[in-house]
């Protein structure tokens, strides 16, 4: 996928994650999606650094990168949103081409792909984004909304209130 793609990927998913978490609509909502889309975008664009150094759709398309940028919050307290966009980068070019990225990269460079990518250059590249992203925002719906409600209802039936 090409850079334009991750952004609108990211720039999308992004107000969607701020519509699911504060949906009132208002400056609330307006500040959410300020707060996550900065970063979600960053995170968006830093697998492509590779492109200037190291070796591209492996240096920083792997596992270990996504990791270090998910626990990286946890000790620093900030970059909290930045993984999010290293993942959706990775689904971007695991479906929206044909070469794949190598996932276990330094400990294995063989690329990974899906047999339904297509090529950053087809006509069919904008219909993956927009498909990509409606999965990603589908996840995180259910994440948001149905796990919390069923886990709750499981605790009702598990203490015997329910």
């Amino acid at each position: 996928m090409n850079k334009k793609g991750h952004v609108l990927n990211a720039v999308v998913l992004s107000i969607g994650l701020a519509v699911l978490t504060y949906p009132a609509g208002d400056l609330t909502t307006v500040r959410a999606v300020l707060a996550i889309a900065v970063p979600v975008t960053l995170g968006a664009l830093f697998p492509d650094v590779d492109t200037a150094f190291g070796t591209h759709r492996k240096t920083f398309h792997n596992l270990p990168v996504l990791l270090l940028f998910f626990v990286y919050p946890i000790y620093f307290g900030n970059l909290q949103y930045v993984w999010i966009g290293v993942a959706t980068h990775y689904a971007l070019d695991l479906l929206g081409s044909k070469r794949g990225i190598a996932l276990f990269y330094p400990f294995d460079s063989g690329e990974f792909d899906v047999p339904v990518g297509v090529s950053t250059r087809s006509r069919f590249a904008g219909g993956v984004i927009l498909v990509v992203t409606a999965l990603e925002l589908a996840v995180a719906a259910a994440l948001v909304t149905e796990y919390p409600r069923r886990l709750f209802e499981y605790g009702l039936r598990a203490s015997g209130l329910f």
